[in-house]
């Protein structure tokens, strides 16, 4: 999503850029990470456009500026939308990501579509993640032809910045208020509030939407620690070689951290489908639902 419909003569000439995220704390939602662009000449005329940390503005005048630079044939703009149950894959993975690495990558991802649309960036300013100096070389040594500013509260020293937390705000806003629920669940509601950890509206949606089983609907980040105390009261669940454990070799709790090999992605053809006709070890849920495991497609 963006301005990236054709090359405006200006981005052939020096171009800065600024980036700046919205919802990297909230436990609901998409974390937006947005960027605005223009040549180097404009930035006299930029800094009397009336951006700034889109944290200080109200909903009604960011929706109004954000409208404005869409139209400005001055200005390009980009975002980057990073999905909930993405960023809760990369931070429960095996090889877990972190959110400063997922934000750095982000940044990344922006700047390469904006040079791969032909802009000739020479400058992008963005506001800090994690140690300042260790992020600009970072870039620097990503991108050596483009001089980086990285600093906290960018967002309010540089117009450029100030703009693109505009944009990703704005994103990020919409986003939630056109979000469609895809849980089938009764009484789903979307008073959902700010999202926000301390929210006691988005506690009390948490609360009342948690299942002991599979947890919370795909809006929420699964990720972040707000989510254990919801779940103490959560169902263990236990895995068909679990349940295979129980009622041949193997017994006792402490035995059910086994090797892959002994899990049912590498076990023989014939013992899982003895099982799953058996219906030993099926979840009640897809027992009650007559659901069984399809072998052959």
């Amino acid at each position: 999503m963006g301005s990236e419909l054709a090359l405006p003569k200006w981005a052939s000439n020096p171009c800065i850029m600024g980036i700046d995220e919205a919802g990297r704390g909230p436990v609901l939602g998409p974390m937006v990470y947005g960027c605005l662009y223009c040549a180097r000449s404009y930035q006299n005329t930029l800094s009397t456009l009336e951006f700034a940390d889109s944290k200080t503005l109200k909903e009604q005048k960011r929706e109004e500026l954000f409208e404005d630079l869409k139209v400005n044939e001055s200005i390009g703009w980009a975002v980057d939308v990073i999905d909930p149950r993405e960023l809760s894959a990369k931070m429960l993975n095996k090889n877990k990501i972190n959110l400063n690495e997922i934000s750095h990558d982000s940044a990344i991802g922006l700047i390469t579509r904006v040079l791969n649309l032909g802009v000739l960036l020479t400058e992008v300013y963005l506001d800090t993640v994690g140690d300042p100096e260790k992020y600009r070389v970072k870039l620097s040594e990503r991108f050596s032809s483009i001089k980086f500013v990285v600093s906290k509260k960018a967002d309010s020293i540089y117009p450029v910045v100030s703009g693109a937390s505009i944009v990703a705000k704005v994103t990020r806003d919409r986003t939630l208020r056109e979000w469609e629920l895809e849980e089938t669940a009764e009484n789903m509601q979307r008073n959902f509030g700010s999202g926000y950890p301390g929210d006691p509206q988005t506690k009390a949606w948490l609360e009342n939407h948690k299942h002991s089983v599979f947890g919370f609907p795909t809006l929420v980040r699964f990720s972040w620690g707000t989510c254990n105390s919801y779940l103490k009261d959560g169902v263990e669940v236990l895995w068909e070689s679990d349940k295979m454990d129980e009622d041949g070799s193997c017994s006792g709790r402490g035995k059910r951290q086994l090797k892959l090999s002994n899990v049912g992605f590498t076990s023989s053809k014939k013992r899982s489908e003895e099982i799953e006709s058996s219906g030993k070890g099926r979840c009640k849920f897809f027992e009650a639902r007559k659901l069984e495991q399809v072998t052959h497609f």
